[in-house]
């Protein structure tokens, strides 16, 4: 049944591009956003330089 192989290797490669699609994308939602990062707290306002 060489259809039926051909199928499973699709699903499989497609579960691993989404694997790896929504890795990245956790990925670029984990990291810190470069630029300006002002923080306002009890101890006064910081501003830090990214």
């Amino acid at each position: 049944m060489p259809g039926n192989r051909n199928v499973l290797f699709l699903i499989i490669g497609a579960l691993i591009v989404v694997a790896a699609v929504l890795g990245y994308n956790l990925y670029e939602a984990k990291k810190e956003p470069k630029g300006v990062h002002i923080n306002v707290g009890p101890s006064g306002l910081k501003i830090d330089s990214k």
